[in-house]
């Protein structure tokens, strides 16, 4: 098990500080003033656990994972989908019931964690399986006890071997485990950059719709400021800026607008959005098809029945064996799942 007590594994609480005594790395730039959901990639510069006495804190961030969970519209949405499958193969149970156990899925294929608290009747016997939300359970120094937290000063202690702790193993340390699309967050993150950006794009007003050229000399002034001013009106909040140019026997060509970056922007744009969200999916494993995505050839994505089958397969089956293991533990067939079909199209129509 790693444990950390150094000043630089203490920073593992708050990724955004660096240690006084790290030492000295090439940062990286940006260009204009993003504001993304987190600063830089600290969130994957820690991947051991150390304790502060009490318990473990998490190999990562669990308020940046939470926070990096709406990043990427993909992101989420391959998160919910494979929880909605699940959930409706999940046959409900009189100690977990669906919305429990829609808590608990959602958790652990967020977290790679997740935690069902067994509460006991006065004669000690099993009554209910209450999922905690992982982003505040840490496992104590000991490693039998778990502990809640509030991110603050309050504390709450489970009483010993009430929590079950589902985890998605880890290779670097054995207290917690980790979510599979840890290598998509720098995906999900500039997937969200990019759309920060072309909404400040519009937002700041800093392109024109169009530009109003007028070389004819008019008769009066009052003429020109009432026309100016009806452009200045007709805007609002967001809309594109036209721009009005009064110039007296102008020449055709006097004025000129060249864009600096708007087509570069344009094209790089879309092209961060699909490859961002291909790098999503494919940390995800869930078919294009399945999250409705629309395809940008001709030939499409296939059969959307057969990626089900293969993603039910291949995905579905084994995140249903893992949650098994709460039947092995509690001794008793708690967790039980119907098959995941689909019907073929014919009889589906």
């Amino acid at each position: 098990m790693k444990k950390k007590h150094s000043a630089q594994g203490m920073a593992a609480a708050a990724p955004a500080a660096v240690p006084a005594s790290a030492p000295s790395r090439v940062e990286a730039f940006s260009f204009g003033d993003p504001v993304p959901v987190l600063d830089r990639a600290d969130i994957l510069n820690y991947t051991e656990a150390w304790t502060n006495g009490q318990w473990y804190e998490p190999p990562v961030s669990w308020a940046g994972l939470a926070k990096s969970f709406r990043a990427g519209t993909h992101h989420a949405s391959a998160l919910f989908f494979k929880r909605n499958v699940l959930a409706s193969t999940f046959i409900p149970h009189k100690m977990l019931s669906r919305a429990a156990f829609e808590a608990w899925a959602l958790d652990f294929l967020t977290f790679g964690n997740g935690y069902l608290e067994r509460r006991n009747n006065r004669l000690g016997d099993p009554l209910q399986l209450v999922p905690p939300l992982a982003k505040y359970v840490r496992r104590a120094n000991d490693l039998r006890r778990f502990i809640q937290i509030d991110g603050w000063r309050q504390t709450h202690e489970f009483q010993e071997g009430t929590v079950f702790h589902l985890r998605d193993p880890d290779i670097n340390q054995e207290v917690y485990g980790l979510p599979e699309y840890l290598g998509a967050l720098h995906a999900a993150w500039l997937n969200e950059s990019a759309t920060l950006f072309r909404r400040k794009y519009y937002e700041n007003g800093s392109h024109a719709g169009f530009i109003l050229y007028m070389t004819d000399p008019a008769q009066r002034e009052e003429d020109v400021d009432a026309m100016r001013q009806a452009l200045k009106n007709s805007k609002g909040p967001g809309n594109f800026r036209n721009l009005f140019m009064y110039a007296p026997n102008g020449k055709k060509d006097g004025i000129q607008l060249i864009p600096v970056s708007e087509v570069a922007a344009k094209d790089e744009f879309f092209n961060i959005k699909n490859v961002t969200r291909d790098d999503m999916l494919a940390a995800h494993r869930v078919p294009p098809q399945l999250l409705g995505i629309v395809p940008s050839n001709t030939g499409g994505f296939g059969a959307a029945d057969t990626a089900a089958k293969v993603f039910g397969r291949n995905e579905i089956e084994p995140l249903q064996a893992r949650f098994l293991q709460l039947n092995d533990w509690l001794g008793e067939e708690v967790v039980r799942f119907n098959p995941y079909t689909i019907e073929p199209a014919s009889k589906a129509a």
